[in-house]
């Protein structure tokens, strides 16, 4: 290329060597465009919640000259990332919802889907055992790699409860990979099968406590000297937001100036500000919807409660921690998400007075809150943004 321009300024040829310069970027470009690996990632949709961000956090830090990802997924409307996502490169697709009323119409539009786009190799879902679904599209379309990936240790106990778990049983005979973020989610969906490990890795650098972040997102809030107590989660059985709730009521008996931050949207948002309003909690408890500044509200926390009756390994409980705030999980939570000594497990059946009493103290000891040493964390998506793009590499180099 350097001797075609200093050939072409020395005869005078510049307008044939611009065109055959652009004719040459074009097919650089053709030929990165052929050799890109499009991964099709499958989800609910792309909301602000856990397994989302924790795909976007590698979407933004793996090298898209080389892997990019496609979403897949099962909601009719766009969703909190979807601009990003189309920003970075990525294609968001709309498939019908997963409801056993739709799956002829689901099929048809998966089959037709697969014959329009023959780039995907690879299809990873994230829906654990609901990933039956598309993932036996993607076998009668022959796509050679179908990932399965578990995010949880237990079936939501929704009206497809009984359907999840039958799927869950014939999950093996459509998938031919498994991934897990950690070992009980693995052990619960894939049992006696081997999977990768694929650490809920975040961009640490939004979380790491701050004093200034502090004062000003506490201000913003109008928020003083209360004790923040700080929940993020999905609005859904799985959360046990009114546990959660009663504990708080336990607290406000013996500590007035608390005050409880719901972060998070879902399916039983209505019944949880019904109980709230019941329990005149009104004044004390604030609900923030999905909020794109969870780094800063953490920030603004003294203490992080998650009672959930089943997690797989929940990337909050990583950004809590990384934020320096003590975390108060119930037993039900993988102890694999404990990386600081600022961690407590309580079991579930304790009663609200003995959580009551752990999240006070745990409050008052909130100190010590910058950590730098944690940047050399598995869960630093900059330590661990390549685990993804090399096990994508090595599971086509057997294609």
């Amino acid at each position: 290329m350097k001797r075609s321009l200093e050939s072409g300024k020395s005869h005078g040829n510049n307008s044939k060597d611009k065109a055959a310069i652009i004719r040459e970027k074009i097919l650089i470009l053709t030929d990165r465009r052929l050799s890109m690996i499009r991964i099709l990632q499958c989800v609910n949709d792309m909301h602000r919640a856990g397994l989302e961000t924790m795909l976007m956090n590698y979407y933004r830090n793996i090298d898209r000259s080389e892997i990019q990802f496609d979403f897949l997924t099962h909601r009719p409307n766009r969703s909190d990332y979807d601009d990003e996502i189309e920003s970075l490169g990525g294609k968001v697709y709309y498939a019908p919802r997963l409801y056993p009323q739709n799956y002829l119409s689901y099929f048809k539009y998966m089959k037709e889907f697969y014959a329009t786009h023959t780039e995907y190799k690879i299809v990873h879902s994230h829906i654990d055992s609901m990933s039956y679904l598309p993932l036996l599209a993607a076998k009668k379309a022959n796509i050679p790699i179908r990932i399965a990936h578990s995010h949880n240790t237990a079936i939501d106990r929704d009206f497809k409860y009984f359907l999840k778990s039958y799927f869950k049983l014939k999950l093996p005979e459509v998938a031919n990979y498994y991934c897990a973020c950690g070992k009980a989610a693995g052990e619960f969906l894939f049992p006696g099968k081997k999977y990768t490990y694929i650490p809920n890795a975040i961009e640490i650098d939004r979380f790491l406590y701050d004093e200034k972040v502090r004062i000003k997102k506490r201000a913003e809030l109008g928020i003083k000297d209360e004790v923040v107590i700080g929940h993020i989660g999905r609005m859904s059985y799985q959360k046990n937001h009114k546990f959660l709730i009663d504990i708080f009521a336990e607290i406000l008996k013996s500590k007035n100036d608390c005050v409880l931050l719901l972060i998070g949207m879902g399916e039983k948002l209505d019944d949880i500000k019904k109980y709230v309003e019941k329990l005149g909690l009104n004044d004390h408890i604030r609900f923030l919807g999905n909020r794109a500044d969870v780094g800063e509200l953490y920030q603004a926390m003294d203490v992080f409660v998650m009672p959930s009756l089943f997690e797989g390994l929940p990337v909050v409980g990583v950004e809590a921690q990384f934020s320096g705030l003590p975390c108060i999980f119930s037993d039900k939570v993988p102890e694999e998400v404990e990386f600081t000594n600022k961690v407590k497990f309580v079991p579930l059946n304790d009663e609200k007075k003995v959580w009551a009493n752990i999240v006070i103290a745990a409050a008052r000891d909130n100190t010590n809150r910058e950590m730098p040493e944690l940047r050399n964390s598995i869960f630093n998506i900059e330590k661990s943004a390549t685990l993804l793009t090399d096990y994508y590499k090595q599971l086509l180099s057997r294609v």
